[in-house]
């Protein structure tokens, strides 16, 4: 970030107590940088959408303490209105953000409270809907669309005010395979065309197409780094509660069977690559084998991530 230049979003020092006098951020404290995409990820309860509502100001209370910049400005609950034009939240259930009776009512909503004409309001809602592949859809009653259309219409919500920022709370979560595709490509999208992302997810296969940086959050921010350095420290991640891509996991197998990976990929398209040049400098020919360590070795890492989705499943 150039000198003088603000981040999109400044947290520093953040702490929040539930009523309950239960701690639920504790001393949070990073920066996001315009354009970055960043995946905030943690067991249940870390607080994670806790610290998404701080970003905007609607969980704002004595009970929280710090400092939360958006693009350079302090947080002011007196003007928290007009945040939605900063930084748009997307919540997990898409129900919360789908309250009128047409689609194109819903997508109106906000660009309307933020004083916007008529006939802009009716240019971005096209637009809007155009932009999550629901075009043509002004006229229908929000409540009757499947479940992948509902999360694609509450981020249609948000485009709608054109914000600088977006923060999305497990946008793929509950999706059946097809829906989550359509999904991330629509982030994709947003990530390359600029927007600042910061996406609370447990789909850790969709990180590496997303995020290109990673906070882990426990309370506190415990891991901060790039998504490789992340996924890489597999203490940390145990610790936490938290798994590695699956495919990550396939090449640590492939090394038990002596396949020379020095870095694994994260993804399928990383997959496809280290694979074409290991065949391609094998002169056509992919050459794995066992040796006397192979079953120890592959045991080692099936116990590993054994050890990751036992320690995932465990109540905090």
């Amino acid at each position: 970030m150039g000198a003088g230049a603000a981040a999109a979003i400044r947290v520093h020092d953040l702490n929040y107590t539930y009523p309950d006098g239960t701690a639920a951020l504790e001393h949070v404290s990073f920066e996001i940088e315009k354009g970055e995409s960043v995946a905030l990820v943690g067991p249940n309860g870390a607080g994670k959408s806790t610290l998404l509502l701080h970003l905007n100001g609607i969980l704002h209370s004595k009970t929280s303490r710090g400092a939360v910049e958006i693009l350079g400005e302090p947080i002011n609950p007196k003007k928290v209105h007009k945040m939605p034009k900063k930084i748009g939240i997307v919540f997990q259930d898409p129900d919360d953000m789908l309250f009128m009776p047409l689609l194109a009512d819903d997508v109106a909503f906000g660009p309307i409270n933020l004083g916007i004409e008529k006939d802009e309001v009716k240019r971005q809602v096209k637009d809007s809907l155009l932009r999550v592949g629901l075009a043509g859809y002004e006229t229908r009653v929000s409540h009757h669309l499947s479940g992948g259309e509902k999360k694609r219409a509450a981020i249609a919500t948000v485009l709608s005010m054109d914000p600088e920022i977006i923060a999305m709370d497990e946008p793929t979560a509950n999706l059946d395979p097809k829906s989550r595709e359509e999904l991330i490509e629509i982030l994709r999208t947003l990530k390359d065309e600029g927007k600042t992302l910061i996406i609370i997810t447990h789909d850790v296969n969709a990180i590496p197409e997303l995020a290109d940086r990673v906070i882990v959050l426990e309370k506190t921010v415990i891991a901060d780094g790039t998504t490789r350095e992340v996924f890489a420290d597999s203490d940390m991640l145990v610790a936490a509660g938290l798994d590695v891509p699956t495919i990550m996991q396939f090449f640590e197998v492939l090394q038990a069977f002596g396949y020379p990976c020095d870095v694994l990929p994260l993804s399928i398209d990383g997959a496809v690559k280290n694979l074409t040049e290991t065949i391609e400098n094998g002169s056509g020919h992919l050459h794995l084998h066992i040796h006397k360590h192979t079953h120890t070795e592959v045991g080692a890492v099936r116990g590993k991530y054994q050890h990751h989705r036992t320690a995932a499943n465990c109540p905090k």
